[in-house]
């Protein structure tokens, strides 16, 4: 799964790196060394502008956890952080998004953690990994909009726009960690992926087949455990008790 992740990129480069025509720099987030599910998350996804009828590439905020447009309440959207990449177009809270609303996160790497034995005078505990590829990862998501039916349309919190990642089978270093990891899109296939017009299924199967790359493993600091933890120290090397790390 991809549970926590490090986005630190600055707003501008990633306009300038994914072709981003529609950015509001009043929405630009803060950079965080530890997102949680629940937090606010850039994102890059295409809609048509209903004024000109255009397909318009933007960069915009979501809150990360989904939550169907279907769903009687917000309460789920911690719950519903990743999406597997093998069932996403068969499940209903994600398949309708699947078809039409897939965005990418970019981050500059993310955390997983793996069990660390209770040992003679010293409690067990879970030892924190950050996974990274040395540029920015391009997470393929979906987003969705929820309504809150209690509040009037032009209310300001009226509507949600949420946001899941998909995950793959972990490979090479990623899988020393966990079993699990997020699926990341090519730059290549960045067009493809986030084409709102491109619904077929079989297609959109093809590009979350996509070679997966290797990640360098690094153990860090367990401050990292305290989802209220932030600042670039989370990303010190730590001791690596398990030895997944890779060597320095």
């Amino acid at each position: 799964m991809c549970g926590r992740f490090v986005s630190t990129t600055e707003p501008e480069t990633l306009v300038s790196l994914l072709d981003v025509t529609r950015w509001d720099p009043a929405e630009a987030l803060a950079p965080s060394w530890n997102v949680a599910p629940t937090d606010l998350v850039p994102a890059v996804l295409e809609r048509v502008d209903p004024d000109t009828g255009e397909v318009v590439r933007q960069l915009r905020p979501l809150r990360w956890g989904l939550v169907p447009s279907w769903a009687k309440d917000r309460s789920g959207a911690a719950r519903l952080i990743n999406a597997r990449s093998e069932t996403v177009d068969q499940k209903p809270s994600f398949r309708k998004a699947f078809t039409t609303r897939r965005c990418v996160i970019p981050a500059d790497g993310y955390y997983e953690w793996r069990p660390v034995p209770a040992a003679e005078g010293r409690k067990g505990y879970k030892q924190p990994y950050f996974l990274s590829t040395g540029g920015v990862l391009l997470m393929a998501g979906l987003y969705e909009f929820w309504r809150d039916a209690g509040l009037p349309e032009d209310h300001p919190d009226a509507w949600l726009a949420t946001a899941t990642v998909l995950t793959t089978a972990a490979t090479g270093p990623a899988a020393r960690v966990h079993d699990r990891m997020p699926l990341l899109i090519p730059r290549a296939e960045l067009d493809s992926w986030l084409d709102p017009a491109n619904t077929d299924r079989a297609e959109l199967r093809h590009l979350l087949d996509t070679p997966a790359e290797d990640f360098a493993v690094r153990a860090v600091p367990t401050a990292v455990n305290r989802a209220t933890a932030d600042g670039p120290e989370l990303l010190t090397a730590a001791p690596d008790p398990l030895g997944v790390a890779d060597p320095d």
